[in-house]
């Protein structure tokens, strides 16, 4: 029986009630919320997991999802209009580990839902049988599933973005393109146009390179993909 706690955060009572029916059948604790309010008690009371609908009617979807990244890197799925690309890139960059267009269907939302669990948890990641993993400066460590930085302060990085740096830690030096990224990176339902690779690239540069403009740790190989080129690893 999972036991796993989601919080879905929908204005809509109706898919909110649609939502927690379809959870509480897979064994999942569900709670809900319309806009986002007290949003932070919630988070704080132990959630695994927020499935967020970035159309929150009065309430600023986005908003919220950068309220939860101020305390909490719980994983976010966000749920978009079909024509939502700019919201949705955003809301990437922002954090969030996964989107789901509407419409949807239940089944591919508990499919994303298992998968990003999975990578939050670690129970589906190579990396988690390895040691801690030292790269100039910066401490990885699969076992907490954390990033240390030079000055020892720890910095906060989502599930994806986790096993996207632990994926180039153990893939330092080759080119890695998208395809090989999204094959590698397996329990993640993959899009043709899936661009949550490239986002979440951005962000831990944002995160590890000293120049984002410049970056050596992370390079792009042009025509080709990314190449994982730390000065020291070990």
């Amino acid at each position: 029986m999972q036991t796993h706690h989601i919080l879905v955060v929908d204005d809509d009572a109706q898919i909110r009630r649609m939502l927690r029916r379809c959870f509480e059948d897979e064994g999942y604790r569900v709670s809900e919320s319309s806009d986002g309010d007290n949003i932070e008690a919630t988070l704080r009371a132990g959630t695994d997991l927020v499935t967020l609908d970035l159309n929150l009617g009065r309430a600023d979807g986005l908003a919220v999802a950068r309220r939860i990244r101020q305390v909490s890197d719980v994983p976010i799925i966000m749920i978009t209009g079909k024509g939502d690309m700019i919201d949705r890139i955003v809301g990437l960059e922002i954090g969030a580990d996964d989107y789901i267009a509407k419409p949807f269907h239940l089944r591919e939302v508990l499919a994303r839902i298992r998968s990003v669990l999975r990578r939050s948890t670690g129970s589906a990641s190579p990396a988690a049988a390895n040691s801690v993993i030292r790269f100039d400066g910066f401490v990885l460590d699969p076992a907490r599933r954390s990033l240390t930085g030079p000055e020892g302060a720890d910095i906060a990085l989502t599930s994806g973005e986790f096993d996207l740096l632990a994926l180039f830690c153990r893939h330092a030096h080759a080119v890695l393109d998208r395809d090989r990224i999204m094959d590698l990176l397996k329990g993640h339902d993959w899009s043709p146009n899936d661009r949550s690779i490239d986002n979440q690239v951005a962000r831990l540069r944002k995160l590890i390179e000293a120049d984002t403009r410049n970056p050596q740790i992370i390079k792009t190989v042009r025509g080709a993909g990314y190449s994982f080129t730390p000065r020291n690893l070990g």
